[in-house]
């Protein structure tokens, strides 16, 4: 007859089997009663239509799992069997868990997206405006990359002005994410207007430290603008969406944040010229208006009001010498009559044609007034002859 053996043993004795047997397992199946322990490690169940297996994966693990685990969704697990042998109860312990049909990379992508998206940490009311003249930038990338090379390439060509501060980031790898969350931190202590913060191209693994949401948090909090230029134009990252603005790459980065020097300058030609062109007809308008400022002030001052009083003056005096000289050409013409009337009836005149003057009692008297028997005087200029009047007849 078998002696009987405890249950500590028996458990021992499967335990020993199953961990023997089931070394490596891969299986695929529907998680159900998820839980995320404090401690780290995650419980649940995976499922298909007819059975049900318990599941942990420790914190050991876990730290390397890229996506979330949701209740109902698919998974394969690359795993062990392991008893716990105080319960007698057998589990399938985690090592690695990818989500069927998906990678796991693209899946915590999405589920990250999402995640931030419902957060307001895409909102474009909250993006920063870009300065239009930046001095100084923070370029917090690799030092060693070609994306610094290209960076400093376009800043030399476009906009030599600015200042160019490198802060030395781990871009790629497990600890990348906090050099990069540290470098973002300690630039906003500096005296810098932007910071860009990226690296080249690289495999979604290289580039993954840029969809940590660590990282996307810490590009959410920053206080100074951020540019985001991570991979190639087909990459789009987490902080692409949570920065101020995405660029394609690092080198449009720089042509995003700096303007161009040659258009400056172009612009500033236009602008002297428009200025040159603008100040001539100012100057002419304005010297226009002194002119005519001038030309009242003249009109309106002593010196002109007595050149007008003066002209005045002078054109009543020409009119005052016009009018007199008429005047006095009119009383000579008249005086000239009169004397020429005098002279021809001068009595010397007028005996040379027979006259005479009658004087009646020394009084001159005209022919008709004579009456008969007057005794009157016929006097000449050199000839008195005293006569008697005899007969007078009238006709």
């Amino acid at each position: 007859m078998n002696s009987a053996i405890s249950v500590s043993t028996l458990n021992t004795q499967i335990k020993s089997l199953l961990e023997t047997t089931f070394i490596n397992v891969y299986v695929e199946g529907e998680i159900s009663n998820l839980t995320y322990h404090n401690s780290g490690h995650i419980y649940f169940s995976i499922k298909d239509e007819n059975s049900t297996i318990s599941c942990v994966m420790f914190k050991g693990n876990a730290k390397y799992l890229k996506f979330q685990l949701e209740v109902g969704q698919k998974i394969t697990i690359t795993g062990t069997i392991t008893v716990y042998t105080p319960r007698g109860s057998y589990q399938l312990l985690c090592n690695k868990i990818e989500p069927s049909g998906q990678g796991a990379l693209a899946l915590a992508y999405e589920q990250l997206k999402a995640k931030l998206q419902a957060k307001g940490y895409f909102n474009p009311e909250i993006k920063k405006v870009l300065p239009k003249y930046p001095k100084k930038i923070a370029l917090i990338t690799s030092p060693t990359g070609a994306a610094i090379a290209d960076m400093k390439k376009v800043a030399t060509h476009r906009w030599p002005l600015v200042e160019l501060v490198l802060i030395p980031t781990l871009v790629q790898g497990e600890e990348a994410k906090y050099d990069i969350i540290k470098s973002i931190k300690y630039a906003q202590t500096l005296d810098v207007d932007l910071l860009i913060v990226g690296r080249g191209g690289g495999s979604l693994e290289d580039l993954w430290a840029f969809n940590e949401e660590l990282v996307a948090t810490a590009i959410y909090e920053c206080s100074k603008p951020i540019i985001s230029a991570v991979g190639h134009e087909i990459d789009f990252l987490i902080s692409d969406f949570v920065a101020d603005i995405r660029a394609a790459t690092p080198s449009n980065a720089m042509e995003i944040a700096l303007p161009d020097i040659n258009e400056h300058r172009i612009y500033l030609d236009n602008l002297e010229s428009d200025l040159s062109i603008r100040f001539k007809n100012l100057v002419s308008q304005k010297q226009n208006s002194l002119d005519n400022i001038k030309s009242l002030f003249e009109q309106n001052s002593l010196k002109s009001k007595f050149n007008f009083i003066e002209e005045q003056i002078k054109l009543m005096k020409k009119n005052y010498d016009s009018y007199m000289s008429t005047i006095l050409n009119n009383k000579q013409n008249s005086i000239n009559l009169l004397k020429n009337a005098i002279e021809s009836n001068h009595p010397s005149k007028k005996e040379l044609n027979g006259y005479a003057q009658i004087t009646l009692k020394n009084k001159i008297i005209k022919l008709e007034d004579l009456k008969e028997d007057d005794i009157i005087a016929l006097q000449s200029p050199k000839t008195i002859v005293s006569c008697k009047v005899l007969n007078i007849k009238n006709q």
